[in-house]
């Protein structure tokens, strides 16, 4: 079945948490790294899907700053995994005028995933379609704090503290809220991932696992979404 969605009243920034990968592996029988390889997978069909439908900016939890207290094995085939990404997506997702940017903590990460990030990130810039974030070594509430640091070591003074001038010390300085919040495996938390920017956000938990999720369940949220009514507190 082909979906085709309206273009009328379609979501500028969608962010996805994508679970489920381990328990997927799991329920085969298989390792869990064998989950996060056919996650790439999907991640690869939805990028293009966001890309086709007219999304202007799809952000994804990929590595979270509590992922490091997982396996070492899990950890460093997690790291594997993201520079085989890099490598392998840019020069399609550079033809089809993406634009890849990392956030989170790259500091943090090590030295072979920040070269395939920069060179990803550096090949794309002047791309003007899809902006597609990829959350690395990310946490919120790290976010947060790094953003009211941030602020304090500019001196700025206490009144002059806004949600705007927070907002550009985020990691997402520039971009909109996401409008929709899709995370798939089951569960119904945030788990860190963007609390500032989701005030207002649509939120949709499925229980499809992440490498079983496809374009066509993807663009039946994107309708659910469409069929909402956002108040933002107004009513």
């Amino acid at each position: 079945m082909t979906h085709q969605l309206k273009k009328e009243n379609l979501p500028e920034h969608i962010a996805i948490i994508m679970d489920g990968n381990g328990r997927w592996a799991k329920a085969k029988k298989r390792p869990r790294l064998f989950g996060h390889n056919a996650g790439m997978k999907t991640l690869r069909k939805i990028v293009r899907a966001s890309s086709d439908a007219g999304i202007k900016i799809l952000t994804v939890y990929a590595f979270s700053t509590e992922n490091w207290k997982r396996s070492q094995e899990e950890v460093d085939g997690l790291m594997n995994i993201a520079v085989e990404y890099f490598k392998k997506e840019v020069g399609e997702l550079h033809q089809n005028n993406v634009k890849i940017q990392v956030i989170g903590d790259v500091d943090g990460l090590n030295s072979k995933v920040q070269k395939a990030a920069k060179n990803a990130m550096d090949m794309t810039a002047d791309n003007t379609g899809l902006i597609f974030n990829v959350a690395l070594n990310y946490g919120s509430r790290n976010e947060i704090v790094h953003a009211v640091k941030a602020l304090i070591e500019q001196g700025v003074l206490p009144e002059e503290v806004t949600e705007k001038r927070l907002n550009e010390e985020l990691y997402t300085k520039g971009l909109g809220d996401p409008d929709l919040l899709i995370r798939t495996g089951g569960e119904s938390r945030l788990s860190n991932f963007m609390l500032w920017q989701t005030a207002y956000t649509e939120l949709l938990f499925i229980d499809t696992y992440w490498p079983d999720f496809n374009k066509e369940a993807y663009y039946n949220l994107i309708e659910i979404y469409q069929k909402r009514n956002r108040r933002f507190g107004t009513a």
